[in-house]
């Protein structure tokens, strides 16, 4: 096969459409742009979803979605099953959590979750801590205490 024996496949290839090139053409006329307005004339320059001045969808569509709470804190959290990992009588705050790997970042407050149980009395001094965690904590001979920076709820 040589190179002058190469032909496109039947039917892939058109011919492209002519307009304004009188009756006969099949686009002659108004040449497929319709009658009179703005998108009938030569110089027609519209940014894509133009409504012709009204409000744009693109726009209205802001105001019926939800929102972001700006004040919404974001934990890392901990559940109790994963302190039994740490050694009996350990006090356990965010660089020895860092340390274990349960908690991957020191950016984040830390919350401890009470989704399991715990075996051994540790010395607990996170961020904050959930009621139901506390007991269980406190259950096993353990104790929490109040971080030095956190925040009082008034």
């Amino acid at each position: 096969m040589r190179q002058d024996e190469l032909h496109p496949a039947p039917g892939s290839k058109k011919a492209v459409k002519r307009f304004g090139r009188g009756y006969g053409s099949g686009h002659g006329g108004y040449a497929g742009r319709g009658c009179k307005g703005q998108k009938s004339r030569s110089s027609v320059d519209l940014p894509r979803g133009f409504e012709g001045g009204q409000i744009p969808l693109t726009k209205r569509l802001p105001q019926k979605r939800g929102f972001n709470n700006i004040f919404r804190v974001e934990y890392s959290l901990v559940n109790l099953s994963q302190l039994n990992t740490i050694k009996k009588d350990t006090q356990v705050n965010l660089e020895t959590l860092v340390a274990a790997g349960l908690v991957k970042t020191m950016e984040k407050p830390v919350k401890i979750l009470a989704v399991g149980e715990i075996d051994h009395p540790l010395t607990i001094k996170v961020d904050k801590i959930s009621a139901a965690a506390k007991a269980k904590i406190e259950a096993a001979g353990g104790k929490v205490e109040e971080p030095e920076n956190a925040a009082k709820a008034e």
